[in-house]
């Protein structure tokens, strides 16, 4: 339940700032009339998130019918076996959660002015339809990145509560949004992400390690069975693994902590320094 609250609260979190990014580049550029665009590809983005969701729900629960429906027989077949599938499944998640994670580490600072230039290039550039597309594009694009990341994470999910720790962390998703438009100053997002990073990196070693399990439960690897029986303590249901989420809890808990002392340090030095200039 933990983790996916902390999954769509950052997630959901941030889906929210990026279309208030675009809403706001909208307002102050005299664009409002292209607010529609907005609104249509967002509504788009949760279709396809939504179908992509469904999809890999049933490429998880080796539903074949289903999958031979969408992805042909080939597909279908290797689905019947559950360990490989849950691997290569958990691969495309790490890969993909991992690159993602560090790429807002490394642009967030500036994701604002990227997505304004861009944004600027599709609707101040083009007038009409073109301009319409162009935003409703880019719109639909960067929101359903978000939801099939977090359909990805999702799925890599062992627990029966995850349904209630989606909802939960979807609300509280929605409330920050909101506190961060009314009280932005109080809420410190450059923080919040960088936690909730760190929170999903070392999800993500968990995962790492589900998958090299399954890998060794399908046989693809060498002395799978040794693999195998030494990895089982670490699995979601093994002695070890149950407690990971207590000690994801803890490392986050410590980082932020010691943020918080290094946040409150710099801000008492640069006090000091400007009690000198006076």
């Amino acid at each position: 339940m933990l983790q996916s609250f902390i999954i769509v609260l950052r997630e959901g979190f941030e889906s929210f700032l990026l279309v208030a990014v675009i809403f706001s580049y909208l307002r102050r550029s005299g664009q409002k009339q292209l607010s529609s665009a907005v609104y249509a590809a967002i509504i788009a983005a949760l279709g396809i998130s939504s179908a992509l969701g469904y999809l890999l729900f049933q490429m998880q629960t080796g539903n074949a019918d289903s999958v031979e429906k969408y992805f042909g027989a080939r597909v279908a077949g290797f689905l019947g076996n559950e360990a490989l599938r849950e691997a290569v499944l958990g691969t495309v998640a790490i890969i993909m959660v991992a690159s993602l994670v560090i790429y807002m580490w490394r642009t967030g600072p500036k994701l604002k002015e990227r997505m304004e230039e861009r944004l600027g290039a599709v609707s101040l550039k083009h007038s009409g339809w073109t301009a319409y597309a162009g935003i409703f594009l880019f719109t639909a694009l960067t929101i359903s990145r978000e939801g099939m990341e977090t359909a990805l994470m999702l799925l890599q999910v062992r627990t029966p509560r995850l349904i209630w720790g989606a909802l939960i962390g979807l609300a509280a998703a929605g409330s920050m949004a909101w506190a961060w438009a009314r009280f932005g100053h109080l809420i410190n997002v450059k923080r919040f992400f960088q936690v909730t990073g760190i929170f999903l990196l070392l999800f993500m070693v968990q995962v790492a390690i589900y998958t090299f399990h399954e890998f060794s439960e399908a046989g693809v690897l060498p002395n799978s069975e040794a693999i195998h029986a030494a990895t089982e303590k670490f699995s979601a249901e093994g002695l070890y693994g149950q407690w990971f989420s207590v000690v994801m809890v803890a490392v986050c808990g410590v980082w932020l902590l010691g943020a918080w002392a290094i946040d409150r340090a710099r801000f008492a030095a640069k006090k000091r320094v400007r009690l000198r200039e006076v």
